[in-house]
């Protein structure tokens, strides 16, 4: 059995306000990104990340 990871709320929301939310948007959300533009979307936003990171991770040209 695997173990549930305790998430920790340093916010001075009741976590059981911060689950009824996520229970209210969580389908949108997932509907968004099993959507043909959420697909699109996502796929742009992780080109983009891939980009940062091999900016990141070039070395820089010596003079």
């Amino acid at each position: 059995m695997g173990k549930k990871k305790k998430l920790i709320n340093h916010t001075t929301i009741p976590q059981r306000e911060i689950e009824i939310i996520a229970r209210c948007i969580f389908p949108d959300i997932l509907a968004f990104y099993e959507s043909e533009e959420g697909q699109r979307e996502f796929a742009e936003w992780k080109a983009q990340q891939i980009e940062k990171a091999n900016k990141v991770n070039a070395p820089q040209d010596a003079e």
